[in-house]
């Protein structure tokens, strides 16, 4: 009887497979095997049925009422299981595109030197990286996983947090070479600070003085969009910036930029996430990706 139970899909393949050749001589070479042994599983089959399923006709076997139900049922049941397994399968081993929207500087000095030991974990899995500092629309389909800075606005994604940064305030050697460092925050009123383009939630650089947290509005000749366009400039000399730890973490190891206002500086972190569609649907290539990100990029060693 058990065997029987294990049969039945090879029974239904079998039966299929009479259907689409139309004779038996041909679907026993599309399956490997001799015409008799495809003509008993037939015969085996309506016995244990108690049904006709086959007619011939003059060139052909054809259905009957009954094998058309019964074909029409067995290409349900093997294609529900072939699409189990497929899932059980990409669970195992996740395979597919995910596509990766990323801010150009975090894209490019943290997640991108990332992705070749992803991609050696996963072989099974392609990456598709779109580096902008415009915000990819998840929910619209521009991408299927974004990371995002700072606080998350209400919606439908899913959010992992992948760790934090905070910023520092830098300039490099030959700019204060000429200009000299500045002691204390007010002392920025007479340097040339270069800060972001974009409107910010803080009209100005907070620092902590005396024990109270305060803004100050700084000024300069130069702003930018993005802050490895900004690190750029302060290493050319241009003026004093406060940039994410994650942009200047070599430069200041190699002394290219010198950090300033240290015992000022008021802590403040900025929270990393990648937002997605999560839920039951949630395909295992993206939850594998997104749990990578968070166990590298999560490390305390990332500033």
């Amino acid at each position: 009887m058990q065997r029987d139970r294990i049969d039945r899909t090879s029974d239904m393949q079998v039966f299929l497979a009479v259907l689409k050749a139309g004779n038996l001589s041909a679907a026993a070479r599309a399956l490997s095997l001799t015409p008799s042994a495809v003509s008993r599983i037939v015969a085996r089959l309506e016995a244990r049925l108690g049904v006709r399923l086959l007619i011939r006709t003059t060139r052909r076997l054809a259905p009957t009422v009954e094998g058309e139900a019964y074909a029409a049922a067995a290409r349900r049941i093997l294609a529900d299981i072939e699409e189990t397994e497929s899932r059980l399968a990409d669970q195992a081993a996740p395979r597919g595109r995910v596509r990766v929207s990323a801010a150009s500087a975090h894209g490019r000095l943290v997640v991108v030197p990332l992705l070749g030991a992803f991609v050696a974990l996963y072989p099974g899995i392609t990456i598709e990286i779109d580096l902008s500092d415009r915000l990819a629309d998840v929910l619209g389909g521009q991408a299927d996983v974004a990371i995002r800075f700072g606080p998350l606005t209400d919606g439908p994604l899913t959010a992992r947090r992948l760790g934090e940064t905070g910023r520092t305030v830098i300039a490099s050697p030959a700019y204060l070479a000429r200009h000299g460092a500045p002691q204390v925050p007010s002392d920025l009123i007479r340097h040339n600070c270069i800060d972001f383009s974009f409107r910010r939630i803080e009209p100005g650089w907070p620092f902590r003085e005396n024990g109270r947290d305060i803004l100050l509005a700084v000024q300069g000749n130069i702003q930018a969009n993005n802050g490895e366009t900004l690190v750029q400039l302060a290493l050319q000399g241009i003026g004093i910036t406060r940039v994410g730890n994650f942009h200047i973490e070599e430069d200041l190891a190699a002394g290219r930029v010198v950090p300033l206002l240290e015992d000022y500086n008021p802590g403040d972190r900025e929270a990393i996430h990648a937002v997605f569609l999560g839920g039951p649907a949630m395909p295992a290539r993206v939850r594998v990706l997104v749990d990578f990100l968070a166990a590298r990029l999560g490390r305390p060693s990332r500033g």
